[in-house]
């Protein structure tokens, strides 16, 4: 199938470099590329100019930091969403905003297809397509490394090689998939690819190691209303100001490192290392002040829609109706998730020291081991009889059967 206008997600490295190269000359089509910022500290002009003199008839550069925590970062935070109990989902959001201006370019420069540089083994060709599916079913998608004889990153820079396309900053001797943004900064392939082996220091781009970090802990307060960060140690920020900020005391203190084996949507298992400091502080944050202003009902269900809600946008779905659905509940529980939170950063450790709030649940006066004038522990006495009323019949039937000689 051939194409007259193609936009290409472009993040000047080494795959979409070739990849755009590589759409001219198997399709002989006009490329156009689009470049996302969401605070991934990239000269983005460099790569619009790399863009340029690597053959696209056109490139956009758009500052989505903003949009990106705001609109992606945020709802996922307050639905406390963590992928296999680990994974902070930096990458799995920052693909449907990117899919989302795809396409926006897409029907303005009247292009017949979009196409990214993601491989035939990863999550992001399924989050990439299926966000463009939803946003409009009737735009092409092209996928070069299902399409192509290139099977290999050492294949890829030969090929750039012979082709005289750029590769500043690619080498053939350390070759590391990195996907960074305000979020967090992913690690893949290598030497990662054996799960056995320790990451070197060098690897780590984002996050002092907590041998090295400051011997002193360092204390901070972030302030939220309904469920958002507003504040950091009083002074309002914007939201792309506040996350930076915690990105560079987290890490200074060694915070939000981890390395875990994950399950791809695609069936196999990979191994990745994340850092995610200012992430990792909000998450701990905002989990405590739930933990004092939610109801135990409430707090136990979401835990349950957390779970949910982080399958779905690992997999893709972000603009799915359950999505849309499971947004509106977790926006009811976030209505009093008001208030402040006091944490210590301390050689990679992120501990709440203190928490309050204008809704908190916590009473002293019932909670107390002190006297107390609001509970009578006598109380206590008729609700466990009833609360273990089923295990007592229970016993009393096994009990029975069992003097008569019955199997239990």
């Amino acid at each position: 199938m051939k194409f007259k206008k193609v936009v290409l997600a472009y993040s000047g490295g080494l795959d979409t470099s070739v990849i755009l190269h590589w759409l001219k000359a198997t399709h002989g089509c006009e490329v156009i590329t689009f470049t996302a910022d969401l605070g991934q500290g990239e000269d983005l002009s460099a790569i619009q100019e790399k863009a340029l003199k690597t053959g696209a008839s056109g490139a956009y550069v758009l500052d989505l930091r903003e949009e990106f925590v705001v609109d992606y970062i945020f709802p996922t935070l307050k639905a406390g969403a963590v992928y296999e109990g680990l994974y902070l989902l930096g990458t799995a959001m920052a693909r449907p905003l990117i899919a989302k201006y795809l396409v926006e370019i897409a029907h303005r420069e009247g292009a017949d297809a979009v196409a990214h540089g993601c491989t035939g083994k990863g999550n992001d060709q399924v989050r990439f397509e299926v966000s463009v599916k939803a946003l409009d079913p009737d735009l092409e998608v092209i996928a070069p490394w299902r399409e192509w004889d290139l099977r290999s990153r050492e294949e890829e820079i030969t090929y750039a090689k012979a082709h005289g396309i750029p590769l500043e900053g690619i080498s053939e001797e350390s070759i590391y998939s990195r996907d960074g943004n305000l979020w967090h900064l992913s690690h893949e392939g290598g030497p990662l690819e054996d799960p056995w082996w320790e990451p070197e220091e060098g690897l780590f781009l984002l996050s002092a190691s907590p041998e090295s970090a400051p011997d002193v802990p360092e204390y901070l307060t972030l302030e939220f209303e309904a469920g958002i960060p507003m504040a950091l140690n009083g002074e309002a920020l914007s939201p792309a100001e506040l996350l930076a900020a915690l990105n560079e005391l987290g890490g200074k203190h060694g915070v939000g490192r981890v390395d875990m084996v994950e399950n791809r949507l695609v069936g196999m298992k990979s191994r990745g290392v994340y850092e995610t400091p200012g992430g990792t502080i909000l998450y701990v944050a905002h989990q405590a002040l739930e933990h004092l202003c939610l109801d135990r009902e409430t707090l136990h269900y979401k835990e349950l829609v957390a779970h949910k809600y982080a399958e779905l946008i690992y997999y893709g779905l972000w603009f799915s109706p359950l999505k849309e659905a499971l947004d509106a509940f977790v926006d009811a529980t976030q209505r009093t998730v008001t208030g402040a939170v006091r944490l210590k950063l301390y050689k990679g450790n992120c501990t709440v020291v203190g928490r309050k709030s204008p809704y908190g649940l916590y009473r002293e006066d019932f909670a107390t081991f002190g006297a107390d004038k609001v509970y009578d522990q006598k109380d206590a006495a008729g609700f466990i009889n009833l609360f273990g009323l089923p295990l007592r019949i229970r016993a009393m039937v096994l009990g029975e059967k069992a003097a008569k000689g019955a199997p239990g």
